[in-house]
């Protein structure tokens, strides 16, 4: 949830949560938005995305072949008449041995997570947390499953999510940050178990990936295919806190002698908050069909459907964390909630009959440490068809067309604004109706000794965003049962104000072209380039000054073109176990768009901040140069890998705050350039069958180029770590097999961060552990004919935070201090328990 950002000033951030509205009362439907979902679901029956291999065994190989990025490795065999795709030796092993592998392809350097890796985890855990056991990744959540998107914070050296492409079966997802209007998140585009793989670029990234943030690599998932064999998948978790997880799937087999086959899922989580009041809901629906045509080509389609209705955790300051402890959050769910809320905004106002809940005064900013209330509610429709067809032996053309359609709303009780009854707090709601729809298209050419690819991108996105403000009742009226107020997570009632609203409108286009040189069998050179051009216009469409504290909020046109973006890599396989390989890369990051006072955008300022943004010369898209070098040993007892980088980021753009905590002010400011060395070492021991003892480090020196002056205050902030994320971090996991049983111990360190600029106020390292432990019964007919329908049957345990450890888990999700302390980070969960019960049917 967000803090006091919203008294009306002209330079202070406005609430906490980054959703939107239309000029409509926000829960209408928009008539474009309801023939534009009718169109996705047409789209969607009759065929949509994918990319996996149709044969059943080949779905959770964790390897794709080595020269993946010319042909989906989900595409049928080659006729023999066809080039064969080159495997390693090391690869193969890897394939038959392992659940995360690490590979580098003539673009880059991979890592694939395998299926049976994210099946390791909670079921419905974010897969980004898994991914985040790797070297260099963090992933950060105020939830033990990581499906609270408020509080989600994903970095890979370095890199914050927003500046990672990502993408699912070639839909882009956009930025994954709450408050942009360009994608998706990933939890709420496909259910964890649907998940194949992700292919996850580290660093550079691909040119082909469809992306205009991709400044740190990318992740891209694959979603599974249909089974050749119908059936049923039916799996029911239980945890703490009330928490239940169901998911059911149904696999309709090949329908014919094509194999045209198709699937349809359900998701459906909730948990009670682990603190305060309110739970945390959601459920999703995806479909997935396939049709093979002939044996080397195939459409496919995938459609989600996302719900989220959740009460969000109070954001924290250090000050709030030390006077109020680790358990202070929200007044709702708690006994007299609304009564608290009540007499506190009397206080904060200073009316007549305000009062504290006891404890509260030793906080420096007491009104603001708990809300009656704050929420998220989330729907999403998503649709794509994809078409991946062999023209000829060496010719292969891969297309993408997708929409989606997304409303959401973030509410909280803001206690600085009276309702027109007289109630000193209102509830406001940040309301979104966004469209985009776009589509890819790439040719793969395989002649002599290259590789040859060649792609372009389009979207158009348009969003409408506004808030909204609702009343709350009296005290008297709810103590008397005539009233209730506001339910957040609910339908909301007529609104008795727009406090401001946004048009925002974006066309994106991308073009690459690559090529990749076999010199000799174990020897690849790459070079490719990308080309980008967005636009986006935006402008406001109401605002009410006494509100907003401006007199016009930021409107205009902004254009991010970059004409050439070069890649070179090379990937070297010498002697048997041994590989060596280097990646550059030139990247740019197009404008965040963001509405007015929700992160660092053009658009999220005053009209005359914007202007002066303008005319100093601060208005620049994000770039950077990144290098890296590598080496990988691979063996069956062993395997061993270093990877060193380096990043000259420019025009790094922040969501900057000064001043107070109690009264701070909030503006998007350029901190100028960041230089980043780092290096990954990771080692894996496989001494005895079933055994394997898995170990890495990361260092990363990510320093500021320039001090930073801001309201007339110069803030030195040159040579400090970067915000966020972590100098050190040290990873190790112990997995033992034997028959049916599985368990596995993991534990992370992460070191200090910087929670200001310039590195005054530091967040805590920290040790955290989870473990889990698995048992197959198999198939129950070898205990009863009876129940041979009943196949895998699987029992799952898992314990989060196992020692029960207290820290600081997402920081700057409000904006990020250059200095003292800021309302700005989420606590992490305690100890959680999970019990699991799944069988195929």
């Amino acid at each position: 949830m967000m803090s006091k950002n919203n008294i009306p000033s002209a330079d202070q951030d406005a609430c906490c949560f980054s959703v939107s509205g239309s000029r409509s009362h926000p829960d209408q439907k928009r008539k474009g938005a309801s023939s534009f979902l009718v169109w996705v679901l047409a789209t969607t029956a009759f065929s949509c995305c994918s990319a996996q291999a149709a044969d059943p065994k080949k779905q959770t190989r964790p390897i794709v072949h080595h020269n993946a990025g010319k042909t989906s490795p989900t595409v049928p065999a080659r006729s023999k008449g066809a080039r064969t795709p080159r495997v390693t030796a090391q690869e193969a092993l890897e394939s038959e041995s392992l659940h995360v592998t690490a590979r580098h392809v003539p673009r880059g350097a991979v890592t694939t997570v395998s299926s049976e890796a994210l099946a390791d985890a909670v079921p419905g855990t974010n897969p980004l947390k898994v991914l985040a056991r790797q070297p260099g990744v963090m992933f950060q959540s105020d939830d033990p499953q990581g499906m609270d998107t408020w509080s989600t914070q994903f970095y890979m050296h370095g890199f914050l999510q927003n500046q990672i492409g990502m993408t699912l079966d070639g839909i882009p997802l956009g930025d994954q940050e709450f408050h942009t209007f360009n994608g998706l998140n990933s939890v709420n585009a496909i259910s964890a178990e649907n998940v194949g793989r992700m292919d996850v670029s580290m660093g550079a990234g691909a040119e082909s990936v469809a992306s205009t943030s991709n400044l740190g690599g990318a992740v891209e998932y694959v979603s599974s295919d249909p089974k050749h064999k119908a059936g049923g998948l039916a799996s029911q978790t239980f945890g703490s806190n009330s928490g239940f997880h169901t998911f059911l799937r149904m696999d309709s087999g090949d329908l014919n002698k094509s194999g045209t086959r198709f699937y349809v899922s359900y998701m459906r989580n909730s948990q009670d908050k682990w603190k305060g009041g309110g739970d945390q809901f959601g459920q999703q629906v995806n479909a997935k069909f396939v049709q093979p045509i002939g044996e080397r080509s195939s459409i496919s389609s995938f459609f989600d459907y996302n719900l989220t209705q959740s009460y969000l955790y109070q954001d924290m300051s250090f000050d709030m964390l030390k006077n109020g402890g680790y358990g202070i959050d929200n007044f709702y769910g708690t006994p007299n909630a609304y009564r608290k809320a009540y007499l506190s905004a009397l206080s904060a106002n200073g009316l007549p009959g305000g009062a504290l809940p006891p404890g509260y005064s030793k906080m420096s900013d007491p009104w603001d440490a708990s809300y009656y209330d704050g929420a998220l509610v989330e729907r999403d429709y998503l649709g794509g068809l994809k078409a991946n067809l062999a023209l000829t032996d060496r010719l292969r053309w891969e297309s993408v067309v997708y929409g989606h359609g997304q409303y959401l709303r973030g509410t909280w009780a803001n206690p600085y604004v009276s309702s027109p009854n007289g109630a000193p707090l209102i509830d406001q709601a940040t309301v979104t109706h966004s469209q985009r729809f776009g589509f890819t298209s790439a040719l793969h050419y395989e002649i002599a000794h290259n590789d040859i690819s060649g792609g372009v991108w389009y979207e158009n996105f348009h969003t409408d965003v506004g808030r909204f403000g609702y009343e709350e009742p009296l005290l008297s009226d709810v103590e008397a049962g005539r009233a209730k107020p506001v339910n957040s997570v609910g339908e909301l009632p007529d609104p008795y104000g727009t406090l401001w609203g946004q048009n925002l409108n974006s066309n994106s286009f991308t073009a690459f072209v690559q090529d990749t040189y076999h010199v000799l069998p174990n020897l690849s050179l790459h070079f490719g380039f990308k080309s980008l051009l967005q636009t986006v216009r935006g402008g406001q469409y109401a605002n009410d000054e006494s509100y907003t504290g401006v007199g016009q909020i930021a409107g205009g046109s902004i254009t991010t073109a970059k004409a050439f973006l070069p890649h070179f890599s090379g990937d070297w396989h010498f002697l048997k176990h041994h590989e060596l390989y280097f990646d550059i890369a030139e990247n740019v990051k197009s404008y965040p768009v963001q509405a007015f006072k929700e992160g660092a955008s053009p658009f999220s300022v005053s009209q005359s901040a914007y202007n002066q943004l303008l005319q100093n010369g601060g208005l620049k898209p994000e770039t950077d140069w990144n290098f890296a070098v590598g080496y990988r040993f691979t063996h069956k007892y062993a395997l061993a890998s270093v990877h060193a980088y380096r990043t000259n980021f420019h025009n790094r753009l922040q969501q900057v705050t000064s001043g107070s905590i109690v009264n701070p002010v909030s503006t998007v400011a350029n901190v100028g350039g960041v230089t980043m060395n780092g290096v990954d070492g990771g080692l894996t021991l496989m001494p005895v069958k079933g055994l394997s003892l898995y170990n890495s480090i990361s260092y990363n020196h990510a320093t500021y180029d320039n001090n930073v002056t801001e309201a007339g205050t110069t803030y030195h902030i040159k040579g400090q770590q970067i915000v966020a994320y972590p100098r050190f971090m040290y990873k190790a996991s112990l997995a033992y097999e034997w028959r049916n049983f599985s368990a596995h111990l993991d534990t992370q360190f992460l070191g200090t961060r910087n929670y200001s600029y310039t590195g005054d106020m530091k967040i805590p390292s920290y040790w955290i552990e989870t473990l889990g432990a698995r048992y197959r019964f198999g198939s129950l007919g070898k205990y009863s004919k009876n129940l041979n329908f009943v196949q895998n049957l699987t029992f799952e345990f898992n314990v989060y935070n196992l020692t029960n450890t207290k820290y600081i888990s997402t920081m700057g999700e409000t904006g990020i201090p250059m200095s003292g302390d800021y309302q700005s980070f989420l606590v992490g969960a305690p100890r959680q328990y999970y019990g699991t019960l799944k069988a195929e049917f």
